[in-house]
């Protein structure tokens, strides 16, 4: 059975900060509620937005939570989706990953219907086997349970599997379903909450990857 490397997207394929904080901003002005600055919304970036907007709308009324979705979405869907770009040097990443053997795949807490049309926007879909997100009405948004419907969809061995992120979402999910785990630095967490939430591995740079997915998979051989 062929290797496989679960990618994040934001923070860890591409750099979506000017379209997500611009987003959420504008679902917080159409609520008429304060907003926070822009490192502030931008911390954002990564976690299921759903308990995002929870937390700065200082609300538990999923009515309210949805409102800001919508509001969200009305402007991420033709604008935000491509106010975002990819990290330097990561086709070349995808592109060694898939000439060592690996199965590649998509694994975003974005919903589905977006991140397939950012991958596909950036050129990047031919190195993917295939995208997975939630749904848009909130399945799968627990990214401990994507992680669990992708290993099974795709029938993949988790001794086999490694999960690259940004973010400790990426780090738990993975070790919720026994698959090892790389945390990247050029994205929104840092060295400390990604080695707190229990990384088998941490990466600096982009052109790092590829041996530390080779490390962390020859770790489960032994």
């Amino acid at each position: 059975m062929p290797r496989a490397v679960l990618l994040d997207l934001d923070g860890t394929l591409t750099d979506p900060r000017p379209g997500i904080v611009g987003c959420i901003r504008y679902a917080l002005e159409g609520l008429a509620r304060l907003c926070p600055s822009e490192d502030a919304l931008a911390s954002c970036i990564g976690p299921p937005l759903r308990g995002s907007f929870a937390r700065l709308l200082d609300t538990t009324d999923t009515t309210l939570i949805e409102r800001a979705m919508g509001l969200y979405r009305e402007r991420f869907a033709d604008v935000g989706l491509y106010e975002n770009e990819v990290y330097a040097g990561i086709p070349g990443v995808l592109e060694t990953l898939a000439r060592a053997g690996a199965r590649l795949f998509v694994a975003t807490a974005k919903p589905a219907v977006f991140a397939e049309r950012i991958v596909r926007h950036f050129a990047l879909e031919r190195h993917f086997a295939g995208v997975y997100g939630p749904e848009l009405d909130g399945r799968l948004d627990d990214k401990r349970e994507l992680v669990r419907h992708l290993l099974a969809r795709e029938r993949l061995d988790v001794g086999d599997t490694v999960m690259v992120g940004d973010r400790e979402g990426d780090v738990v999910a993975a070790r919720a379903n026994g698959v090892r785990s790389i945390g990247v630095l050029w994205g929104y967490g840092s060295r400390a909450e990604l080695l707190a939430a229990g990384a088998d591995a941490v990466c600096a740079e982009p052109a790092e990857l590829p041996t530390s997915v080779a490390r962390v998979l020859e770790m489960a051989d032994r």
